[in-house]
């Protein structure tokens, strides 16, 4: 178990099934840092209030729609001219490494959010996880249960 949100979010984004569930649920609207930082408090045992998921989707929102959006559609965007052009494809990469590190920079600024709350031992991990996605990502019914299996498991 890893105690800091990064290192669990590689381990639980590295297991079969969780790369592509994830973005299942992004193309359903779901914000995939938030989903991270769910799983993260549910297997900690950190209890699921709404004030705390509003506190979650206020600092996480923003910084997806301003900062990791932009660049994750920049990168896709040069997808298919950066096969054609080895310039484009190097600046292309820069822009998938800069996306990572605004992807990291907000799972820091989630895990500082929640330094305060305690771990009581709450199975919360389907709260967590249904309250920070749309309602059009909870839908998704299998990868939603995929992503709660392998953070149960973590």
């Amino acid at each position: 178990m890893h105690s800091d949100l990064w290192s669990f979010s590689l381990d639980l984004y590295a297991r079969l099934g969780i790369e592509q569930a994830c973005l299942e649920l992004q193309a359903d609207g779901a914000n995939v840092c938030l989903m991270l930082g769910a799983a993260w408090l549910g297997h900690l045992g950190v209890a699921c209030t709404p004030e705390r998921l509003a506190q979650l989707r206020t600092l996480a929102w923003p910084w997806h729609d301003e900062v990791i959006r932009p660049l994750r559609k920049l990168r896709q965007d040069w997808t298919n001219a950066a096969k054609l052009d080895r310039e484009l494809e190097v600046m292309r990469e820069q822009i998938k490494t800069l996306e990572l590190e605004a992807e990291r920079q907000l799972l820091t600024r989630i895990e500082n959010l929640a330094q305060e709350w305690a771990a009581v031992g709450a199975d919360d991990m389907t709260l967590w996880l249904e309250g920070v996605v749309p309602s059009s990502a909870r839908e998704n019914r299998g990868a939603l249960q995929r992503l709660h299996a392998a953070s149960t498991s973590a």
